[in-house]
């Protein structure tokens, strides 16, 4: 494939930074990749628009996060790349997507890709197996998405991380889960061994120690599905679920997670943006912030 992405213009790009914002040549590098993938939505859609609100909607974060006591974004070169034409068919949006996050890596950067569906996992993550054969994956979700395939789309949202689980060698924490389908079932008994599900139900007597126990100095890619958000608190997206996450369920998770573990890339799926929601689309735009400030001021690299 022979394509180069198109930085945007700072003031245009995620955060919408100044001159006097953006960070040295001699810090680490991170990529927003926006990937509006729509073509598999099985309920509410507009996620092909969620990449545009969220960055649009960064404007607006604070650059100074009182947690880590300065602005993140000194510690690292921010780029933004202008979203690419997604091709229509499913398998071929893919392989692009997956181009430009290896393009993303060979430039020795750290690729955060803003979907659209949770469908784009798969193919953001594809370079990284190919990389680390240790590969782990931290997953935020309402649905546990081991479907082999929906409503005749192997690469359906509904099968995310059971394609993601076609590589043998990976593994996958899954927090918040609180929808999962019987035909589910059998595959997850099965790979009892690779799967480490943290059901919703339960997170009162949730351990992070026990959480983060299987990423523990593996590299990591993050995949957050905005519905493992309470539907009360991210209703823009396209499968709500009621009795989820919080901001202060999450937080500590990644934290800790960035401690004992080297993350090596990102993707933020699912908002499915509404006029009259846009606290939706800023909550998504300050996770990719506090995402980026985990990896680059706590995280082991």
């Amino acid at each position: 494939m022979n394509m180069t992405p198109k930085p945007l213009p700072p003031a245009d790009g995620f955060l919408g930074l100044e001159a006097d914002d953006i960070a040295g040549d001699d810090t680490p590098k991170a990529v927003v990749i926006p990937f509006g993938l729509e073509a598999t939505v099985s309920y509410g859609g507009g996620t092909a628009k969620g990449p545009a609100a969220m960055i649009a909607a960064s404007h607006q974060v604070e650059l100074f996060d009182e947690e880590h006591w300065r602005e993140p974004v000194d510690a690292f070169r921010l780029e933004t790349w202008d979203e690419p034409v997604i091709p229509e068919k499913t398998e071929d949006a893919l392989d692009l997507l997956a181009f430009l996050t290896g393009k993303a890596l060979d430039d020795n950067a750290f690729p955060l890709v803003f979907g659209g569906e949770h469908s784009i996992t798969p193919g953001a993550i594809r370079p990284f197996l190919e990389r680390y054969p240790d590969l782990a994956l931290l997953h935020f979700d309402a649905h546990a998405d081991l479907r082999d395939g929906y409503e005749g789309e192997h690469y359906s949202h509904a099968a995310a991380i059971r394609r993601c689980l076609d590589a043998p060698n990976l593994s996958v924490v899954s927090i918040g889960i609180r929808n999962i389908s019987k035909s589910e079932i059998p595959f997850l008994e099965a790979n009892r061994d690779r799967i480490h599900i943290h059901w919703a139900k339960d997170k009162q007597h949730w351990d992070v120690e026990d959480i983060v126990a299987p990423l523990k100095g593996r590299p990591v890619y993050v995949t957050f599905d905005l519905d493992g958000f309470d539907a009360s608190l991210m209703p823009a997206t396209g499968t709500p679920e009621p009795g989820g996450l919080f901001w202060d369920d999450v937080t500590p998770i990644l934290k800790r997670a960035a401690e004992v573990s080297a993350w090596v890339g990102a993707d933020i799926n699912e908002l499915a943006p509404r006029p009259e929601l846009h606290a939706c689309d800023f909550l998504a735009a300050k996770l990719a912030y506090k995402i980026l400030g985990y990896r680059f001021l706590t995280g082991a690299r």
